[in-house]
């Protein structure tokens, strides 16, 4: 019943940009801590940026910040990553994930219950 479903992964230049989306049923993003990670081949999956329900704040990893935004449209039940100055490194299939059970604190992807499909990012030249 629960369902996530990101969308707007594409090929890009490096230093373009993206701007991802995550459409949500069966569950009101408003009320949960929701967040984007990311996984390539070969590697963990990693933490890219989160809003803790309880206060607010926002998380980012180091080699994203300043470039990535994450944001939520609780009207729209949709949670977005707005992704600038993209590099290489950002290549990877990216995913929206949500917390229910409000445990998650930061970026640690096992403190997650719900996740999409992933939607596949490639920056390359």
């Amino acid at each position: 019943q629960v369902q996530l479903v990101e969308s707007g992964g594409d090929r890009v230049q490096p230093g373009g940009s993206l701007r991802l989306s995550c459409a949500a049923s069966g569950l009101s993003l408003s009320y949960y801590t929701i967040g984007w990670f990311r996984q390539s081949p070969g590697k963990w999956r990693e933490g890219v940026a989160t809003i803790i329900n309880s206060d607010g704040k926002t998380y980012y990893r180091d080699s994203v910040k300043g470039r990535f935004t994450i944001s939520r449209d609780s009207a729209m039940n949709m949670m977005y990553l707005q992704m600038n100055s993209l590099k290489s490194e950002d290549t990877g299939l990216y995913f929206c994930a949500v917390d229910i059970t409000g445990r998650a604190t930061g970026l640690e992807s096992l403190e997650y219950d719900y996740w999409g499909q992933g939607t596949q990012v490639t920056v390359s030249s």
